[in-house]
């Protein structure tokens, strides 16, 4: 599925810090913990706990986010749509790994 350049880069500018607390919020009303959303931020990227905090503090971007990150390669099994979109069709890889986490926290 194709993704227009502005939704790619509008994706790509998120602030992790600033979406964070929004899938904090959603996995805990579904009457899960921030351990769980750690455990599933470290499946997707390999960042542990202290890692995430600091990746929060430094308040990056996503596109930097995953440029350090390193992506389970078993990610490409995540399927499903979220935000409209079917993920294993997004096009754009950066976008994709973005949709995977909601995916994955939704």
């Amino acid at each position: 599925m194709k993704t227009s350049q502005t939704h790619d880069e509008r994706i790509a500018n998120l602030i992790f810090a600033s979406v964070y607390p929004h899938y904090l919020n959603k996995i805990e009303k579904k009457g899960r913990t921030k351990a769980e959303l750690h455990t599933v931020i470290h499946w997707l990227t390999g960042f542990d706990d202290k890692k995430i905090q600091s990746l929060i503090d430094e308040k990056l971007s996503f596109e930097l986010f995953f440029k350090k990150a390193k992506l389970n390669p078993h990610a490409k099994l995540i399927t499903g749509v979220i935000c409209g979109y079917r993920v294993e069709e997004i096009e754009n890889p950066l976008t994709q790994q973005v949709r995977y986490l909601d995916k994955l926290v939704d």
